[in-house]
């Protein structure tokens, strides 16, 4: 991939000539930012005025435009002072995957007895002050010292950006490994490490790298002191291993080899309070961390994913590039990551997906229940959710259709698959999170509690000859059983999307709710058209129930779930996500409902007391019942 390095610093630190000799060296061409100056910036300071941002900003424009017009043809050295940050983000504008920064470091004292014995420079020494006090040090850069002499400064840069790895993943699973192919792809230089077992588990790291073409440029490491140490510093470090204790197993292990201002970066799918928990650990060891919910499998992590980073603002933009580069693309091409917020808030926000995952796939599964009762077999429910995909298309609906499709021995293996839904504790984690926050998650609890439920499989089949329970055929339009399955769907997305809303709220997270729909529209597992219809939505509010939209779509398709639901616990069927749909929006859209009672019952034995709907002061009463 062809990169521009920048070699910034203050005036005197031997920019130019520095550029010139890297460029000798990697035999790529040579820019000297100087040489773009307007007239009027080299009149400013030849008469002894610092240049102010105004002044720069046209310059810096032209310098992007001259890195962007010299990336199409290879890469390139351009010197420029870059002292302040928000003038990096200027040269680094659109293009910032291909930048790498060299800063020039060195004390005022060495600076100014070098300005001073220049000739013929707009520059003066007078002015070296003001550059210093303008000086952002750059947290992304290789950093020389300038006190060594021009050749091995130039060694210096070109060891630490060829031998020096810019990322490194750490854990080799389904995930780390298709991670590590993805960022390759995309010319990233990456350290890959795994450990070895005696035994049981060697060479994993070595062998998966001369496994695969893309990899061949990729340091392999089973010593924990070499991988941290092939890596530019910031360090930049991903983990992908098991949730839990593992993962601080890993960073206590990591933790003697790092530098104050290394990155870890936990990309499994670990609880958002120990996240919150390791983010104030590492920042009291000067390590900055992030907490990144990745989604889409296998396939995913490959291709393109939707990430969700959470943690320190300033901490994702030096992960940036890599994440963005590495996600899936929405429809407008933009990466399917986005800054989520502070501290755990990346990994809640991919909890809750996992938790609206749960109830799509349990929807799915009960659409199946109905359409088999009805005297489908696989195949033609395979295609009856084919034709649903113009209304209702969605990543689980395709591959469901490809599930009942497949056979085994000339027989549907769908029917071969034992009943019993396992899990992996985040859908446990959002049901917590639900109660934890008082918001109504009630379908995500009970597409987990029907996994639960299948996982007893004897008791089930005990209790099915108790109970003589056999269900009986049901007669419902297509239409119908389409629409209901539309209606529980808007309802799953509201109490999703509403619990994230609210942990926002309640954690002080600054939450862009369209943006994370945004994101969810690839990569995911939860990617669907709904969610694109969603992104304008949530611009104007949390709540999808208010928007007239939405308000006529559930209206539209509420008399098709009633008719649904009615009918299959007539059959004895189990619709548990879409019956609670409908029960929950009954509730939910019900301005008097049957809490009096409750709230009755508490005063009683309780003395809990209640308000009046005859006092509009909100005053608590209590009665001697």
């Amino acid at each position: 991939m062809n990169s521009v390095i920048y070699i910034m610093g203050v005036s005197g630190s031997g920019k130019s000539t520095i550029g010139k000799l890297l460029s000798e060296n990697l035999k790529i061409p040579f820019f000297d930012g100087d040489d773009f100056h307007p007239q009027s910036n080299i009149d400013k300071m030849k008469s002894g005025l610092p240049l102010n941002d105004e002044d720069r900003h046209g310059w810096l424009l032209k310098l992007n435009e001259v890195a962007k017009v010299q990336l199409q043809k290879s890469s390139c050295v351009i010197v420029c002072s870059a002292l302040k940050q928000a003038y990096r983000e200027i040269l680094k504008k659109d293009i910032e995957y291909h930048v790498k920064w060299v800063h020039l470091t060195g004390g005022f004292n060495l600076i100014f007895k070098r300005l001073n014995e220049r000739e013929h420079h707009f520059m003066s020494s007078d002015l070296l002050q003001s550059q210093f006090d303008t000086l952002e040090p750059p947290k992304d850069a290789i950093q020389v010292d300038v006190s060594l002499n021009p050749s091995e400064i130039v060694k210096n840069i070109v060891e630490q950006m060829e031998e020096k790895s810019e990322f490194g993943l750490f854990g080799l699973g389904v995930m780390g490994k298709s991670l590590s192919r993805n960022l390759a792809q995309k010319g990233f230089k990456i350290s890959i490490f795994n450990r070895e077992v005696k035994g049981k588990e060697e060479h994993v790291a070595i062998d998966f790298k001369n496994k695969y073409k893309e990899l061949e440029n990729a340091h392999a490491f089973s010593n924990i002191e070499k991988f941290v140490n092939s890596l530019q510093t910031p360090r930049k470090i991903m983990l992908m291993v098991n949730a839990g204790k593992i993962t601080d197993m890993v960073i206590e292990d990591l933790l003697p080899y790092l530098s104050a201002g290394d990155v870890l970066i936990d990309g499994g799918n670990s609880n958002y309070i120990k996240t919150k928990e390791r983010y104030d650990y590492l920042k009291s060891k000067g390590i900055q961390f992030l907490g990144v919910g990745v989604s889409g499998g296998e396939e995913g992590a490959l291709k393109g994913p939707s990430i969700m980073p959470g943690g320190d603002k300033n901490t994702y933009n030096l992960v940036k590039p890599y994440l963005e580069s590495i996600a899936a693309k929405d429809v407008n091409n933009l990466p399917c990551c986005t800054y989520i917020g502070e501290e755990g808030s990346g990994h809640f926000v991919k909890m809750v997906h996992n938790g609206i995952e749960y109830v799509e796939m349990q929807l799915l599964a009960e659409v199946f229940t109905i359409l088999k009762s009805m005297g489908n077999n696989p195949d033609e429910i395979a295609d009856i959710l084919e034709s649903w995909k113009p209304k209702a298309q969605s990543y689980l609906l395709s591959i469901t259709v490809d599930i009942l499709r497949k056979k085994d021995r000339n027989e549907w293996l769908i029917h071969k698959i034992v009943d019993k839904a396992g899990n992996k504790g985040t859908g446990n984690w959002t049901t917590i999170a639900t109660a934890q926050l008082g918001v109504p998650g009630t379908l995500i609890a009970s597409a987990l509690f029907a996994r639960y439920t299948s996982f007893y499989k004897d008791e089930r089949i005990q209790a099915s000859k108790r109970f003589e329970t056999k269900s009986l055929p049901v007669n419902l339009e297509i239409k119908d059983v389409l629409n209901a399955y539309q209606f529980a769907r808007i309802i799953n997305h509201f109490q999703g999307i509403r619990l994230v809303s609210e942990a926002g709220k309640a954690y002080n997270w600054q939450l862009n709710l369209s943006e994370i729909a945004r994101i969810w529209t690839n990569g995911c597992i939860i990617k669907s058209d709904l969610m694109a219809e969603l992104i304008p939505v949530l611009k104007e509010d949390d709540n999808i129930l208010k928007h007239q939209v939405i308000i006529n779509q559930v209206k539209l398709l509420k008399p098709s779930i009633n008719k649904v639901v009615a009918k299959c616990m007539l059959s004895e069927l189990a619709i548990p996500c879409l019956s609670d749909a409908v029960n929950f929006l009954n509730n939910y859209a019900n301005s008097r409902s049957s809490a009096n009672i409750i709230q009755a019952q508490r005063d009683y034995f309780g003395a809990h007391t209640y308000q009046r709907t005859d006092d509009a002061t909100g005053k608590y009463y209590h009665t001697n019942w």
